[in-house]
């Protein structure tokens, strides 16, 4: 079970950082492992994300969703498109990885955005790690845009505790969420020619917190090969993105529901 409640926080932490999608690990630990290097989970998913950073409004994208490993080595897990773990073990894990979010905005997502310039999402480099203890596993995360998307810097760091019960994994914990100034003047700042723009008042941002958040996960095992997966983070914004102009609520809202078949 430490293994899979590793990796199950690891790709539950990308639900909170790209804000948009995430994958969660699928317990199989009792379950007879196949004779292969491979592991592949597929299946159908749904994402649930703000419309824009500080938006009220939500929006919905049906997406798929894969789990995919080589020799727990190189992996493609959600929306960490490839990845590999450098150093791994029983219960830890350091690593790299691709990795896409869905944080974008458009002028016509709010008639408030008018003259405020789009924000369009791309790959960032990811760079992790997690450490698991009984049924508690500690995990950090850095984010780097390498788009030229102007979303700078984020990281991240998580407390889950995880419980098997009957046919159901439940993991839970707080986490929180830091920016560095690039990514909060893009997504939440407002400069003089923006505010003569738009007509919202100029607002300069800095690097610092961007949210805290608590994190639900809820795998069920349906059979052998199918599982069925629902998550959520609810956040509060903090900082330069609660004050900003643009944020029309501090609450921020993310979810997730997918089937998976494992092969």
């Amino acid at each position: 079970m430490r293994q899979d409640m590793t990796t199950f926080a690891r790709r539950f932490l990308a639900l909170a950082a790209v804000t948009a999608c995430c994958t969660m690990g699928v317990a199989h630990a009792d379950e007879p492992q196949a004779d292969s290097d491979w592991k592949i989970s597929v299946g159908p998913g749904m994402y649930v994300f703000p419309k824009f950073p500080g938006s009220s409004q939500l929006q919905v994208l049906p997406f798929p969703v894969q789990d995919i490993s080589w020799k727990e080595r190189v992996f493609s897990q959600g929306p960490d498109v490839l990845g590999v773990n450098v150093l791994h073990g029983e219960n830890y894990h350091l690593g790299m990885s691709v990795s896409f979010d869905f944080q974008s905005r458009s002028s016509s997502d709010d008639a408030r955005l008018k003259g405020l310039p789009d924000v369009h999402y791309g790959p960032k480099l990811r760079l992790f790690g997690d450490y698991t203890w009984w049924a508690f596993t500690g995990a950090v995360a850095a984010y780097q845009d390498i788009a030229g998307t102007g979303q700078g810097l984020t990281a991240m760091a998580d407390l889950f505790v995880s419980a098997p019960i009957g046919n159901w994994l439940i993991s839970m914990g707080p986490g929180l969420t830091w920016a560095n100034a690039t990514y909060t003047q893009t997504l939440f700042g407002i400069t003089p020619q923006e505010s003569a723009a738009s007509g919202l008042p100029r607002y300069d941002t800095g690097s610092g917190l961007r949210d805290i958040h608590l994190n639900v996960n809820a795998t069920y095992k349906i059979s052998p090969h199918w599982s069925a997966n629902v998550a959520v983070v609810a956040g509060r914004l903090e900082r330069y993105a609660a004050g900003s102009p643009i944020t029309e609520r501090r609450l921020d809202l993310n979810g997730m529901a997918s089937v998976l078949y494992r092969f």
